[in-house]
């Protein structure tokens, strides 16, 4: 017999399947000795009460034994000799699962990044953090796995409106994740161990006869009679294939700026752009928790913020517990911060971003942007324009070296200038200055009022012992490609699929890779028709 149980349970007790046995006995009254496993469905930490409990969801085998947890077998089938293939611009989340579900329908994914593999991608980060050099074409954003595998490697989505969540966390565990992502209730790979699963997810595709190209940048689009021919890259290469898959992500600039050119139809974005606040992450601990230390079996606590100051949206954006701060720019001149965590999250600092709502009125209201940018304003690129003006900012008064602006949390909030920073886990270093300078007016007078207002929520959290560093501004894409809602093809192009952050239809990894799956299908669609 199975039985589906809820237990509440001590920290210390969670995962020790005797003690569970025992539960699981009392629960619905039957002998100990009758309990022969049980497989966890749901997990997920109540801190509610005076002392966090683990809430476990669990199918108790009674009087059977139990069965392993079931991963679905996915069949990839051989593709070498394919009659069709598809160009996949970019090997991030939605790149490499629009790959994968093409090889299940038979379908050759010919793969273009513009970035390095996974193993040479690690040296450009290092020059980043330790040198302050940053590299175009291979960085934080740029590379095998995209901006997901240098970027703590969340998989908070739960929503199933873009595709199946359960079949993108299969398909993670296939390639080596841990099965507790399956159940989690904020699943985590970590920075530290995604770099091996892109690549057993690169070596299937290829081992299947499909195609990974680095250092591919595409510079060129030929069209005729609405549809694209070839695909030129920087390296005088020409591809060529029935439809393209555009899975570019949300830092490709160079992209958006040649479709512009072409005259390929696309829109300005509302996104978002703030900070990030670190914090000591035992204050973070102390605080969600509830006690004066977490001990060895909570995991470092996070925490989800929002508030809405006059009419804007202020939020917490990628929490990272344990983590650190990463250097995220994708040009020269440019400072972008973003946050990240190894898979046992034990650094002793805890950032997010704090970022606050741009809309497409509150740009066009700025005047020093109008001046600047002039003309360019009018065009679909403008919030691109904006979001770069921001960066260039903060690089000026960082001092350069990707060296990067800070201040006191107080301190920003007062408009008094920090004499001195606490420690940071930003590599490439900060440095104090007056981030109402860095910042636009509006999103500074946003972040100065919710601060106080999210230190009534987190004890401690409104301290001069964070530190807020500029300038979090990739939260998502500030422009987005568009798409006919039930072919998925862009409107002008025949055989043009925009697809996942990049093109404004995603906002993580999870949720990328669902659109790569959702529009790989999309294309099997259009070929089979």
């Amino acid at each position: 017999m199975q039985q589906t149980i809820t237990l509440r349970v001590p920290p210390e007790e969670a995962e020790n399947a005797s003690i569970i046995h025992q539960y699981i006995s009392s629960a619905i009254n039957i002998a100990l000795g009758a309990v022969k496993g049980y497989t966890v469905l749901k997990s997920s930490i109540d801190a509610r009460g005076k002392k966090p409990l683990i809430q476990l969801s669990l199918l108790a085998y009674i009087n059977e034994p139990p069965q392993k947890r079931a991963v679905p077998e996915i069949i990839y089938k051989d593709v070498h000799r394919a009659p069709r293939s598809v160009i996949i611009i970019g090997a991030g989340p939605a790149g490499l699962f629009a790959a994968l579900q093409l090889l299940q329908q038979g379908i050759k994914p010919i793969i273009l990044e513009r970035g390095k593999a996974v193993r040479e991608r690690r040296r450009d980060l290092a020059a980043i953090n330790k040198l302050g050099i940053m590299n175009p074409e291979s960085n934080y954003c740029f590379g095998e796995g995209g901006a997901g595998t240098y970027s703590d490697g969340k998989l908070y989505t739960r929503s199933n409106k873009r595709g199946n969540v359960n079949s993108i966390l299969n398909t993670f565990v296939r390639f080596g994740a841990d099965e507790k992502i399956l159940y989690q209730a904020h699943p985590h790979i970590g920075t530290n161990k995604l770099p091996q699963i892109i690549t057993a997810m690169r070596e299937q595709i290829v081992a299947s006869g499909g195609e990974v190209h680095f250092n591919k940048k595409v510079t060129d689009l030929i069209i005729e009679n609405d549809r694209i021919k070839a695909i030129k890259t920087a390296d005088g290469d020409a591809f060529t294939a029935g439809a393209v898959i555009l899975a570019t992500g949300h830092s490709a600039r160079d992209i958006f700026h040649l479709l512009h050119h072409k005259k390929i139809r696309i829109e300005a974005k509302p996104f978002a752009l703030g900070v990030r606040a670190e914090h000591p992450q035992a204050l973070i601990d102390q605080s969600q928790y509830k006690c004066p230390a977490r001990g060895q079996w909570l995991p470092p606590a996070s925490y989800s913020l929002v508030e809405q100051v006059n009419t804007h949206g202020v939020f917490s954006f990628c929490m990272c517990p344990g983590g650190i701060i990463a250097p995220a720019a994708t040009d020269e001149n440019e400072i972008v911060v973003n946050g990240w965590s190894p898979s046992k999250r034990n650094n002793p600092h805890a950032n997010s971003g704090i970022v606050v709502q741009v809309t497409e009125k509150d740009v066009r209201a700025i005047p020093a942007l109008k001046k600047d940018y002039g003309s360019k304003m009018n065009s679909p690129l403008f919030m691109l324009h904006f979001q770069q003006w921001v960066e260039q900012a903060a690089f000026k008064a960082g001092g350069g070296k990707l060296v990067a602006p800070a201040q006191r949390m107080v301190d920003f909030c007062t408009s008094r200038i920090s004499e001195t920073l606490p420690g940071c886990s930003y590599l490439p270093g900060i440095h104090s200055a007056p981030l109402w300078e860095v910042l636009p007016p509006f999103v500074t007078k946003a972040l100065q009022k919710a601060f106080p207002l999210f230190g009534q929520k987190i004890k401690g959290y409104y301290s001069n012992d964070a530190v807020i560093v500029a300038t979090e501004s990739r939260t998502s894409s500030p422009v987005r490609i568009p798409r006919d809602s039930n072919s998925l093809l862009h409107p002008q192009i025949k055989n043009l699929y925009p697809c996942g952050e990049g093109a404004g239809y995603a906002g993580g990894i999870v949720s990328a890779a669902m659109d790569g799956e959702r529009v790989a299908a999309a294309v099997c669609a259009a070929f089979k028709g």
